[in-house]
């Protein structure tokens, strides 16, 4: 199998590099690996580290745009990993992957297992995420599997024959960082082909804070992608309409006490601006690039 990793970038050229770094500890090179950007500032420096990495300029960028750029940059491979610029795989992640796409030949969506995911909260540093992967016990049975409702943005990976049969992209009408872009697409693919989750394929979500939404545009986005999701059918009602109520609530009665590395205010407030608009048959994904 040719198998390529991708990742889309933005504001966090440090992090990025050493992402990079991870990814020359794989036990199982990838045949190729490409790094999508929107500014040259976003690699600086990091070309003539890693020549073995292909970097590729998108402007305007956007996840969607980015993840569809290194998509259609890699026509002769048979699976695409993305993976966030702030996620450390462990060094098996790519040969666990292709063990495991070659048992099973209906697995369309291939999902790693996070031990660590600094997006729930203040972040994880680069030096602790290293030890945290250095003191992690891999499975009894690295190859193993279970079904999952959807892959995991910060590391999942496709196998492009579907892909490429029924003509399927990132959803651009869904801006930035594109809250559920990952949700969208991996369900759009499962009538193709099943979505696992691989025990032995385990890595470090750090979280990184930089280069994140402000506050306000998650906040819209928390409420009004899942509802346009929902109305595309990729995404079940009866996950949509529970998850923009769940973060309605949670930056609500979080605002008073909020973490110091979340905006829970703007958040609510932008899950209201999200409510009057859906109400009033304004809401699009596209409204936080006005917030």
């Amino acid at each position: 199998m040719r198998i390529a990793v991708g990742i889309a970038t933005r504001g966090r050229a440090a992090i990025l590099g050493e992402v990079l770094e991870e990814l020359r500890r794989q036990t199982r090179a990838p045949d190729r690996l490409l790094v999508c950007h929107v500014t040259e500032e976003d690699v600086a420096g990091l070309p003539a580290r890693f020549p073995e990495a292909e970097f590729l300029l998108q402007n305007p960028g956007g996840l969607p745009r980015q993840r569809n750029r290194i998509l259609d940059a890699v026509a002769e491979c048979d699976l695409l990993l993305y993976l966030d610029d702030d996620f450390l795989p462990a060094p098996e992640w790519l040969a666990v992957l292709e063990a495991v796409m070659r048992a099973h030949p209906d697995c369309a969506v291939a999902t790693g297992t996070v031990i660590a995911d600094g997006a729930k909260g203040p972040g994880i540093g680069v030096a602790e995420g290293r030890a945290l992967l250095a003191a992690d016990a891999p499975p009894d049975d690295p190859l193993a599997v279970a079904p999952h409702f959807n892959g995991y943005g910060c590391n999942m990976a496709l196998r492009l024959a579907p892909m490429r049969a029924h003509g399927l992209r990132f959803d651009e009408r869904l801006p930035l960082y594109a809250w559920y872009e990952d949700i969208d697409l991996t369900r759009r693919l499962l009538p193709h082909g099943r979505i696992l989750r691989l025990a032995g394929a385990r890595g470090v979500h750090l979280g990184a804070k930089s280069g994140r939404v402000p506050g306000v545009r998650l906040g819209y986005s928390q409420v009004v992608n899942p509802i346009y999701l929902a109305r595309k059918g990729s995404f079940p009602w009866s996950h949509a309409l529970p998850s923009a109520a769940r973060h309605c609530l949670k930056n609500l009665l979080m605002s008073p006490w909020p973490e110091p590395e979340v905006d829970r205010w703007g958040r609510f407030k932008g899950n209201m601006i999200g409510l009057w608009d859906l109400l009033r048959g304004r809401a699009a994904p596209e409204r936080i690039l006005e917030l």
